[in-house]
């Protein structure tokens, strides 16, 4: 699918949109994540907290799992938004955790990571120019 800027702006409202649902009493740094799958369709997602740490949630694996428990496996982009108090003033990469998910159900070659400090200041990378020996599935199979 292409990447217009109308679809970016719908990709970053429905980022920041998320990050209303941040659940972050530790760090107080929320993140909130759009998913654009294959068919069209955008999945959101926040980061979730926890007192353990360990069980806490990323945005973008939240997006991500809650569009597989949906039936959804084939992803074109994901557009990331974050910061202190949901207020955004840098590009907000994801962590490696999140990269390895990206890697389990993305092309590395056309996967676009979107990082935007606002509607017009948007970066685009591709999942393997942010993880450029990515581990996958064809990994398993050598």
């Amino acid at each position: 699918m292409e990447l217009t800027q109308n679809l970016k702006n719908e990709l970053f409202k429905k980022a920041c949109d998320m990050l209303n649902f941040s659940y972050t009493p530790y760090s107080n740094f929320k993140v909130g994540a759009a998913l654009l799958c294959q068919d069209g369709k955008i999945f959101g997602g926040c980061n979730i907290e926890n007192a353990a740490y360990g069980p806490s949630n990323c945005a973008e694996r939240t997006a991500f799992f809650k569009a597989v428990s949906e039936g959804h496996l084939k992803f074109d982009a994901i557009m990331i938004v974050g910061g202190p108090e949901g207020k955004i003033k840098d590009y907000c990469p994801p962590c490696g955790v999140c990269r390895q998910v990206m890697m389990e159900f993305c092309n590395p070659d056309t996967f676009k990571i979107l990082l935007a400090k606002s509607e017009n200041d948007i970066v685009e990378y591709t999942l393997k120019e942010l993880l450029p020996l990515g581990f996958g599935n064809a990994d398993l199979q050598k």
